[in-house]
């Protein structure tokens, strides 16, 4: 399931989200970054990866520390967020960002919605590093973090509209309005199956769903501690109006 839009994406809200906005350019800047290095060869990106990733051994003494490693090399924590290793990679998560991240910053608060984000992403490392910690293969991308948003939305409003798209093939694809509960409950189910798979296989590259259970989970323990009700309160009422007004629309 691709999301596209919720009911409070454009929401005439008056507090903008400065920072779900810079957190999405400052993530595509990174990867422009990365596209440079890559262009540049002579292994500058995997130099980058190694040191500003998570590597899993590193944080269990079962490998020694990459050269090239910030000190201390636990800022590779946060950083890790920062990194993408594809476009694919970085146009899915800036997507469920901009889709979810947008209501919770509004809800939250510029600053508190900020320190949200950062801890879900740890969180999210925490878990990665536990799970795995023979690997010594890098761990990057924002998706743990916004796993983090997704608990955070299913929390505060999961009975808000979803607009996704549902794959039927690889051309076709079937626009659907989803109670956000039933598209992110959906969407973590297939997480923690799918990290309960790769347990037996932690050597392997790929997707790293442990980090997106621990965001997940970081974010629904999390999450009251950080909203700020007044505005939750405000946005259910905008939410509601805007599905009576689409409903209308549709039934004239």
């Amino acid at each position: 399931m691709i999301p596209y839009t919720t009911v409070d994406t454009n929401d005439p809200d008056p507090i903008f989200p400065w920072v779900n906005v810079g957190l999405i350019a400052a993530n595509f800047l990174v990867f422009f970054y990365e596209l440079a290095l890559a262009a540049q060869g002579g292994g500058l990106l995997d130099n980058l990866l190694n040191g500003y990733a998570v590597v899993p051994c590193e944080y269990t003494n079962h490998c020694a520390v990459y050269a090239g490693a910030p000190h201390p090399f636990w800022i590779a924590l946060l950083t890790s967020m920062f990194l993408h290793g594809g476009w694919a990679h970085i146009l899915g998560n800036m997507l469920f960002l901009y889709v979810f991240g947008n209501g919770i910053e509004r809800s939250m608060g510029h600053g508190r919605y900020l320190g949200f984000y950062l801890l879900c992403g740890m969180g999210a490392n925490a878990l990665e590093i536990l799970t795995a910690a023979n690997s010594n293969l890098p761990g990057l991308g924002a998706s743990g973090a916004i796993a983090g948003v997704l608990g955070a939305y299913l929390v505060l409003y999961p009975t808000s509209r979803i607009g996704a798209l549902i794959p039927l093939g690889f051309i076709f694809f079937l626009p659907l309005r989803l109670p956000a509960w039933l598209f992110i409950v959906g969407w973590f189910g297939i997480q923690l199956l799918d990290g309960v798979m790769a347990l037996s296989n932690t050597t392997a590259g790929g997707v790293a769903y442990w980090a997106h259970v621990g965001g997940f989970a970081t974010g629904l323990a999390l999450v009251r501690l950080f909203t700020q009700p007044a505005r939750v309160q405000q946005l259910r009422t905008s939410h509601a109006r805007a599905y009576q007004l689409s409903n209308q629309r549709r039934t004239n």
